[in-house]
């Protein structure tokens, strides 16, 4: 049985722990295992490799993919998926395992039309905004990517009593926002899932201030309502009557090593991604819920919404006192 392995679009980190359990759990049970590079697209282009236990040797530690990621827009048409079919058919492949967020998972039910071969994802995306796991591969690593830059941020913003506002990555999410916030002491976290009221937060912060309250931190999510933290920095300035500055963490949040958390949890799905492949099941997504590994229809992972934990959210008042 010949199994195929990519990853699709944004990069995450533990994204190569879990190439690295499929392919050798995959050799271990006696299937053939080929890598196919620059994800979805790299299908359309035939950009396929043979991969052995050797292969991904060393790279459990590394961030982003071996494999490279990308974006298709041939593939999101009817006949890049039809195209797409044809070639894993003629490549003799007789099963798809792919890495990625909800536009991923949204192209496997797509492919399934088309394509007889068994389909199964696994949720590699640093915003956590996939329904079917608790966390997402990627996401314990870009989080603690951000608590180590807004740690260090600190130093500036307590040497001064200045106001900072942070961005993080979370267009449609506030995962990140919202643990990032909480880990590093923010007076005010902003998130797509919650409305957003600035002049309450000014005066919170302005009667802080008056009870001798030093620096400020406010996190924003770069997807929240009232705008990426450059334009909300501008309207909080006017509100509070001093200047705020801003920080863009950007891309800084998706590299690096990854933590022994995604290590661990790349690894588990992509292990049981192979012993769902030997069972004969198709169309689901690995993810783990509660410590225990889970199988979500692919369709659910991206028309269900999966709601930011909003009992952390409520521990954000009483703590910025």
């Amino acid at each position: 049985m010949k199994v195929g392995v990519l990853t699709s679009g944004g990069d995450s980190p533990g994204m190569n722990a879990a190439i690295r359990a499929v392919v050798r759990v995959g050799i271990y049970n006696g299937l053939e295992i080929v890598g196919i590079l620059g994800g979805l697209q790299g299908i359309l282009d035939r950009r396929f490799k043979e991969m052995d236990a050797r292969s991904v040797a060393n790279i459990i530690h590394r961030g982003g993919t071996i494999l490279t990621t990308g974006r298709s827009r041939e593939f999101r048409t009817e006949e890049g998926q039809k195209k797409a079919a044809l070639i894993l058919s003629d490549e003799g492949i007789d099963a798809l395992i792919a890495i990625g967020g909800n536009g991923t998972m949204h192209a496997l039910t797509k492919l399934q039309q088309f394509w007889s071969g068994h389909v199964i994802g696994l949720p590699g995306t640093i915003d956590n905004d996939v329904y079917g796991t608790d966390y997402s591969i990627g996401f314990d690593t870009a989080v603690n990517n951000a608590i180590d830059a807004v740690d260090k941020m600190r130093d500036t913003a307590q040497s001064f009593d200045r106001i900072f506002l942070v961005e993080v990555m979370g267009r449609e999410s506030g995962s990140i926002a919202l643990h990032v916030g909480i880990a590093c002491g923010a007076e005010a976290i902003l998130v797509p899932e919650t409305p957003t009221d600035l002049r309450y937060i000014a005066d919170r912060i302005v009667k802080g201030r008056r009870r001798g309250k030093g620096f400020v931190f406010i996190v924003v999510a770069e997807g929240d309502e009232a705008g990426n933290a450059v334009a909300i920095s501008k309207k909080m300035s006017e509100l509070v009557g001093e200047n705020c500055r801003v920080s863009v963490l950007g891309y800084i949040q998706r590299g690096g090593n990854p933590t022994r958390q995604d290590r661990i949890l790349a690894t588990r799905l992509g292990a049981h991604a192979i012993r769902c492949v030997l069972d004969g099941k198709t169309g689901i997504m690995v993810g783990e819920i509660d410590g225990r590994l889970v199988e979500t229809a692919l369709e659910d992972t991206f028309t269900k919404v999966k709601e930011i934990d909003h009992r952390l959210l409520a521990l954000l008042e009483p703590l910025s006192i």
